[in-house]
């Protein structure tokens, strides 16, 4: 026997079957060919006094989207005719923030891909725990009532976020330093934006519209440091056919920002000092000083001024060095922006992967402001972009982050790229894939092979020197991986 209905059914929603509530207006639209599944979804949305509307097939659903429109669509995925797939692809089209949820008793990955890939908003197994499936349209339904409109207006998004007392401390240094080309020296944690902080410093300065050159001197061997900076002549050592101007000469007239400058070797600083003090240099292997016209701003994680006791690093040089000090707050310094941030770096993801921005519970965000972040901001975008990519719902809640945020503890960020590698595993390893360390090894050593022939404008012998590799090997890797490097 049918229930009774709450009200009379609008000739516009024949053939399905309608309940309407007073604390609702457009109803969730269940679509599937089991009488039963449909009558379960109807004791069960009554009951939450959620409107509703069954429909027997996906072509019933899609006649009655030409006239209404719903909040939330549940359908099942094979049913005669079209399939709840091309369901939601067609509803998709028409109405791109509309949650869909996808409910199958065909449990399997290629169909979970496939409607995650589709735009589906949750995969929804049979058989199902109604309460659960309830729950689930009940977010789907606050979701739909809080996401944005699909056409925003496009804000200018500033370089660098803050609220918190200790970045305004950040901002009004910034100010302050626009005009000067005083060298300033950045300190931090690693992760907390140190780099970007420099790329502000000159982006208000009078040389914005000249070079801004940045280099790690940590990241390069010694060996091939001197040459990095201040560039050679051919023939200065073997493998220098050309002659190559270094980052001194590329910045010329802007500003070279010198990144973990306390790891740079003690010949290196002196270089470096002679370069400050009278403001000339010299190529590797040439004769002939050149000017340097550049303003210098460096950065570092280390405490500089210990380095110096323990003659790691030159007294002479800390002091040309440290004109003006800029200290740039670790994230849990300020917690109060982690919501900001965390917002910011979660639209920048959907963005780049071209996917629907996802929003985080206030649960969510008031949890993230209670952890430390090792890692920094850096981290925190890691993590967004992870969500973006791995939550399956719009609207981002605390089981949906990955098990180590979960528990509390914020990995390293010498840790962050082996979690990343570890969850990769997880999720080939649960597809059943096959041959997944050769291919994982193949993807790994392409990227540093890549990285490190950009890094030397694509030479090949310095390149094999950062990685720490022969030439030849380097050779066959390229060859083997398929790597263009121009050569």
């Amino acid at each position: 026997m049918q229930p009774a209905l709450l009200h009379p059914i609008p000739a516009a929603y024949a053939p399905g079957a309608v309940r309407k509530a007073a604390v609702s207006i457009d109803p969730v639209w269940v679509v599937d060919d089991d009488k039963s599944i449909r009558w379960v979804f109807e004791k069960a949305l009554e009951r939450e006094q959620i409107a509703y509307r069954t429909f027997a097939s996906a072509q019933e659903a899609l006649d009655a989207l030409e006239t209404e429109t719903p909040q939330v669509v549940v359908s099942d995925i094979r049913m005669p005719g079209e399939s709840g797939l091309i369901l939601l692809q067609k509803v998709r089209e028409r109405h791109a923030t509309l949650p869909v949820i996808i409910m199958t008793a065909y449990s399997d990955l290629e169909n979970a891909v496939t409607a995650f890939q589709g735009g589906a908003y949750e995969y929804l197994p049979k058989p199902f725990d109604v309460d659960h499936a309830v729950e689930l349209i009940r977010r789907a339904l606050n979701d739909n009532k809080a996401a944005p409109s699909a056409v925003e207006s496009q804000e200018t998004v500033p370089e660098i976020l803050g609220q918190a007392p200790a970045m305004q401390n950040v901002f009004r240094a910034i100010g302050r330093l626009a005009q000067s080309n005083a060298t300033v020296m950045i300190t931090g944690e690693s992760g907390s934006g140190k780099e970007l902080v420099a790329s502000a410093l000159h982006r208000h300065s009078q040389r914005a519209k000249l070079p801004f050159i940045a280099i790690n001197t940590a990241a390069i061997p010694k060996e091939l440091l001197e040459s990095e900076l201040f560039g050679h002549e051919r023939g200065a050592f073997t493998g220098a056919q050309t002659t190559r101007r270094g980052r001194f000469e590329q910045a010329e007239g802007g500003t070279l920002f010198l990144d973990e400058i306390g790891d740079m070797p003690a010949e290196l600083q002196t270089r470096l000092l002679r370069v400050l003090s009278d403001g000339n240099y010299y190529r590797v292997g040439g004769h002939q000083p050149i000017r340097a016209n550049v303003r210098i701003i460096a950065a570092t994680h280390q405490d500089l001024e210990a380095r110096v006791k323990q003659g790691l690093f030159r007294e002479d040089l800390f002091h040309r060095l440290n004109v003006i000090r800029l200290r740039l707050p670790s994230l849990r310094e300020r917690r109060e922006d982690i919501p900001l941030l965390a917002q910011h770096f979660l639209r920048r993801s959907a963005r780049e992967l071209n996917v629907e921005a996802k929003r985080f519970s206030e649960p969510v965000l008031a949890y993230l402001s209670s952890l430390d972040f090792p890692g920094n901001v850096r981290q925190l975008e890691n993590l967004c972009h992870w969500l973006t990519v791995m939550a399956p719902a719009a609207q981002i809640e605390i089981e949906d982050l990955p098990p180590e945020i979960r528990a509390g503890s914020v990995a390293s960020p010498d840790q962050s790229w082996i979690s990343a590698l570890e969850r990769e595993a997880e999720v080939r390893l649960a597809r059943g894939e096959t041959r997944i360390m050769d291919e994982l090894t193949n993807q790994f050593e392409k990227a540093l092979i890549l990285k490190a022939l950009a890094q030397t404008g694509g030479r090949r012998i310095e390149a094999a020197l950062l990685l720490g590799i022969g030439r030849n090997t380097l050779t066959r890797k390229v060859q083997e991986l398929g790597i263009d490097d121009g050569e």
